[in-house]
């Protein structure tokens, strides 16, 4: 099953294309499969199933049989690979049991929910990432939903458009496109695109270009055993957009954070980030903190998964006697392609405090996982 934050199959699109456990090698599993259970243990040996089942196209060494031995030309990808480590067991395991389909991928894996039990799927899993050396790779078990003001701490590859819509007030579209990409085993660049419209009252609606970004995030410690993950991150905004129509600030920003994930029982999580913001003219510094809870919900055992979540957003300027500006954000997160590459979320920030000039928004973002598939790919 997929659990709390997993994140779909990108790299391993190429086991299951490339025809993954092979389909002739029912008989040699069963075999396998009753040899690896006489010791009656609840966790079987992985390796002789593997052997007997996956060897035969993906090598012993889980590195890719030669095409003269496999009989196809999609090339065989290299399990060991630590890329693999962003994909967590969830999603290994749903494909090994529901075959290639189940994720958009090519029929050529079969299903072996019927031929192995689960403990016996696990098993295999278990071997094959022992295969590799990933020590310093975060695993995608700890790569939890994102939320949408809280920067998460597993480094990703992504791109997203976020949004948001006064409800309440004169108009206002708050957005902003976000380009992430991983690099290494913990690192991340990002860049951010702010843009914005709103109905100044008297002109009508204006729109611009805001403060463009860049930032940098490092996890600097991950357990996968604790279910916990933790980063820390800077990012530089450039004046860029202009500040007397409001779209800008007028000068230069440096911003530090950290960001913290921790899993919970039952599909569970909890994220936290905490930063200050540094301007460049002189003015006050500001610190803000966020922290969200949710929960992963299956829809059937491997399909469509939603994540509600709640998350409370606090800043202030770091002046004596400043009060914190606090909001509450209930959303919900849910996969919207079949290889749950693609998500959406929607939520309502709801301001707290000062409520007569801040106003309600409707909050929403779309996010391509680009490095597990192409934006129109999977979507039945």
């Amino acid at each position: 099953m997929r659990t709390a934050g997993t994140r779909s199959p990108g790299r391993l699109s190429g086991l299951l294309l490339a025809g993954g456990l092979c389909v002739t090698a029912t008989a040699p599993v069963l075999s396998a499969q009753q040899a690896a259970s006489r010791s009656g243990s609840s966790h079987p040996d992985g390796r002789p199933i593997y052997e007997a089942a996956c060897a035969p196209c993906h090598g012993e060494d889980a590195r890719g049989a030669s095409k003269t031995l496999v009989g196809f030309e999609q090339p065989l990808p290299d399990l060991t690979d630590p890329n693999f480590t962003r994909e967590p067991d969830a999603d290994w395991f749903a494909i090994v049991h529901e075959g290639g389909p189940v994720r958009a991928f090519n029929r050529l894996m079969p299903a072996f929910g019927d031929a192995l039990a689960p403990n016996e799927i696990q098993a295999v899993i278990d071997h094959v990432r022992s295969l590799g050396a990933h020590a310093g790779w975060p695993r995608g078990e700890l790569n939890f939903p994102r939320a949408i003001l809280t920067e998460k701490a597993f480094p990703e590859d992504e791109a997203m458009f976020v949004a948001g819509v006064a409800a309440e007030g004169a108009g206002e579209v708050a957005n902003k496109l976000i380009y992430e990409k991983r690099f290494g085993a913990r690192n991340q660049f990002e860049v951010i695109v702010p843009f914005s419209s709103r109905d100044d009252g008297v002109d009508g609606w204006t729109s611009g270009i805001g403060d463009l970004a860049f930032g940098a995030k490092r996890v600097v410690y991950h357990d996968r055993g604790r279910g916990t993950i933790v980063s820390l991150a800077g990012e530089v905004s450039l004046p860029t957009g202009n500040a007397d129509r409001g779209f800008g600030s007028g000068h230069v920003a440096v911003e530090s954070f950290a960001a913290f994930g921790q899993a919970l029982p039952r599909d569970a999580f909890v994220q936290a980030q905490a930063g200050v913001g540094i301007p460049t003219n002189g003015a006050a510094r500001d610190a803000f903190w966020r922290l969200v809870a949710g929960r992963s919900y299956s829809q059937g055992e491997f399909g469509r998964t939603w994540s509600p979540m709640v998350e409370l957003a606090a800043a202030r300027d770091l002046i004596a006697g400043e009060a914190a500006q606090w909001d509450v954000v209930p959303q919900v997160q849910v996969t919207l392609s079949r290889r749950q590459h693609i998500m959406a979320a929607v939520g309502a920030r709801v301001p707290l405090t000062d409520r007569g000039p801040r106003r309600t928004q409707v909050v929403m973002y779309f996010l391509w996982d680009w490095f597990d598939g192409g934006l129109l790919e999977a979507w039945k």
